[in-house]
């Protein structure tokens, strides 16, 4: 079986990773590595292969930035003739990003299977570009491999059909079972003893003046009772160096490579974030989630989890926050199947097919 893997951003790549370590050596297994380029930036793109164990890729189509239009089309126009020269028997396409959905309608409309990792998540907002990308890769995918009981839902509500969808657990976690134990040797010598954690890149967030404003200020708010470290993604610091926007109290970082950021999010009082992936993984940690968004599309991280959908206003982050500075922030359990094994998973099933 010639399998394809295709990833292009950050959260693919943890996710990539436990899969091809499941299939290698498998008998009658080969397998190709596609990186679309999607995310170039050194620090949000090499390191992380390096750390997780990622081989480097067999092909980099090295999109680079651009509108979603521009860079989704550009991935379908570089992604083609690799897979007609490849002829694989199955793709693999990963997350919600922009080379998901381009990866997934080249392989649809040349008549070849896509199983789609991490299937079956929605916001329900359509206005967030990943939700679009969602909807049409479980549209189009041969076969859906869903983290949660509430994934399997969505997509059978949608019209899937019950044979293609397969409830394998979450592959984030894998890469966070097996990196935790480095990242807990890790010394921060410098860090306060007691931190919030930020992260914050979403366009909603981000690229708006006001809103971006708004949310700095709440977060110096913050940082009257609880030091802040705010890894900035370079599209926040971009934005924040355009806009004029004065940061000069927050302790802002560069990009942290995966397992730094691992050990980071483990020691902290709480994490702040519009990401979905660190959702997951602090529910995994024990550590409360505060969710700088309208919604999640990961509700088992609210429901079974330690996350709280705050908005982005500053009234519900502001009284959870007094209620974790209290010791009584939400304590949550780990969701089923979130056991360090999905990427096992996949690979019994590809290799049953």
């Amino acid at each position: 079986m010639k399998i394809f893997h295709v990833v292009g951003a950050r959260p693919n790549f943890m996710k990539v990773a436990p899969v091809l370590r499941a299939l290698n050596g498998r008998e009658n297994v080969v397998q190709t590595l596609v990186h679309t380029g999607q995310h170039y930036d050194v620090k949000m793109s090499d390191v992380f292969f390096d750390q997780l164990g990622i081989p480097s890729p067999d092909i980099n189509l090295a999109v680079g930035s651009g509108s979603h239009a521009k860079q989704t089309a550009e991935i379908m126009v570089r992604f083609e003739p690799v897979v007609v020269e490849g002829k694989p028997d199955i793709v693999l396409v990963y997350g919600d990003v922009n080379s998901t959905v381009a990866a997934t309608l080249v392989c649809a409309k040349l008549g070849l299977r896509v199983g789609h990792v991490e299937a079956g998540l929605r916001s329900r907002d359509r206005a967030m570009p990943e939700e679009i990308n969602r909807l049409v890769t479980d549209q189009l995918a041969d076969l859906l491999f869903t983290p949660s009981e509430d994934g399997d839902e969505n997509l059978l509500k949608e019209g899937i059909s019950p044979e293609k969808i397969f409830r394998v657990g979450n592959v984030m976690i894998d890469s966070l079972v097996r990196l935790l134990p480095a990242a807990k040797k890790i010394k921060h010598d410098q860090l306060p003893s007691r931190y919030a954690l930020v992260t914050l890149h979403r366009p909603s967030n981000v690229d708006d003046s006001t809103t971006l404003k708004r949310i700095l200020e709440l977060l110096l708010e913050v940082d009257r009772e609880l030091k802040i470290l705010f890894p900035a993604h370079p599209r926040t610091r971009q934005r924040i160096a355009d806009f004029g926007l004065n940061v000069e109290k927050l302790h802002l970082m560069e990009p942290v490579p995966y397992i730094e950021f691992l050990a980071l999010q483990s020691g902290a009082a709480v994490v702040i974030t519009d990401s979905g992936g660190i959702q997951e993984e602090t529910t995994y940690l024990g550590v409360p989630c505060l969710t700088l968004r309208d919604n999640t599309e990961r509700p088992v991280t609210v429901t079974l989890g330690t996350n709280v959908v705050v908005g982005k206003g500053t009234d519900r982050l502001s009284s959870e926050l007094s209620k974790i500075l209290a010791g009584q922030g939400k304590k949550g359990s780990i969701p089923p199947l979130w056991d360090g094994h999905a990427g096992d998973r996949i690979a019994d099933i590809l290799q049953s097919l």
